[in-house]
């Protein structure tokens, strides 16, 4: 099978799977009562985080339990594990920004993403709704990123110095419950599900569906989504070893690239129907999962020593977080520009990656 097939047949079964388990997840979210942002940043985005996730840890686990290519595993491992909350943090918020400004006509909101609250004398020229509450739930996402800006930050600095074993247990289990404490916040919040699909798309028998039907398409999708993202990544390493690029930097790039998609896709997707909280929640809730779950299999199996490019890219991933974090805690509008902001960091660390390959 030729390069471009692989990539055209990937990207089709990504791009359908996509559609198949944002439909499955709302309909399941409405039936489990669960409020917007626990469906975006906990069911939607630890669900398609599987594909990018199952990369390092099975690379990791592999050498470990074999006892061979640890070195190579453990490059690889490292940089798909910063990689993945990296281009979440600045292509994916991009992609998202993108999506708002070019659905503009058709979203109630126009191209903002948030819009202050309403107070007395305020007409909001930049705002289609003002006062309407149908815009991104500041308070969830803002909370998404910021337990994300402090995991990665430790994360990222536990990568400069050498810690003793007992320490980096230590920290794996800090990183564990600090999520687990995250989903037990994230659980009801964001308020209440709004126009919640009516059919399912494989359920041909009636509507509403049985429940395990609507399990059992979101099952098939993430199943569609892990080959896609399989095949996707297959191909990539193919060209990687034709124009001859480093282990690492694959990982750290071209597979997450790869493995990202079903995050942009699900987002553009809710993003084109107004759909902001879910949108946004499905990327920043990843960026939580990645900082955290993902790590602790770096920290306890690998030597966690990280060199300039992956620090660069956790450096980059932070800058565009605190930007986003700063704007959502202000009394002000969240704008799709200021997620576009994203594409100039990933282009800046592209920049450094070529002057560090040459």
């Amino acid at each position: 099978m030729s390069v471009a097939l692989e990539f055209g047949l990937a990207l089709v079964v990504i791009l359908g799977a996509a559609v198949l388990f944002t439909n499955a997840v709302e309909i399941l979210g409405g039936r489990l009562k669960l409020g917007q942002g626990a469906l975006g940043s906990v069911l939607a985005a630890v669900g398609t985080a599987l594909p990018e996730t199952m990369i390092p840890i099975v690379a990791i686990l592999a050498a470990v339990l074999s006892g061979e290519g640890g070195e190579a595993a453990g490059e690889i491992g490292i940089g798909a594990i910063l990689g993945a909350p990296f281009l979440l943090a600045t292509l994916a918020m991009f992609v998202t920004g993108a999506a708002a400004f070019a659905y503009r006509g058709r979203r109630e909101q126009g191209a903002e993403i948030r819009c202050r609250e309403a107070s007395v004398g305020d007409e909001f020229p930049w705002c289609k709704t003002p006062g309407k509450d149908v815009i991104v739930d500041q308070k969830t996402i803002a909370r998404d990123v910021g337990f994300f800006l402090v995991f990665f930050a430790v994360a990222a600095g536990t990568g400069i110095v050498e810690l003793p074993l007992y320490m980096r247990v230590g920290l794996a289990a800090l990183l564990v419950a600090a999520y687990a404490y995250y989903v037990r916040r994230t659980l009801h919040s964001g308020g209440a599900l709004e126009e919640v699909p009516e059919s399912l798309t494989l359920w041909r028998f009636g509507s509403p569906a049985p429940t395990w039907a609507v399990v059992a398409q979101a099952l098939f999708a993430l199943a569609l989504i892990v080959v896609g993202a399989e095949v996707f990544v297959e191909a990539v390493g193919h060209t990687a070893e034709t124009i001859g690029l480093p282990a690492g930097l694959v990982a750290l790039i071209l597979a997450p690239l790869a493995t990202e998609l079903p995050e942009k896709i699900n987002s553009v997707l809710w993003v084109r129907d107004g759909k902001d909280t879910l949108a946004l929640g499905n990327i920043t809730g990843a960026m939580v999962f990645q900082s955290t779950v993902p790590v602790t299999f770096g920290v306890l199996f690998t030597p966690w020593e990280l060199g300039p490019l992956n620090l660069f890219s956790a450096a980059l991933a932070l800058v565009t977080g605190g930007l986003i974090y700063f704007v959502l805690r202000r009394d002000a509008a969240l704008h799709s520009w200021h997620l576009m902001m994203g594409g100039v960091f990933y282009l800046a660390f592209l920049v450094a990656a070529v002057f560090a390959v040459t």
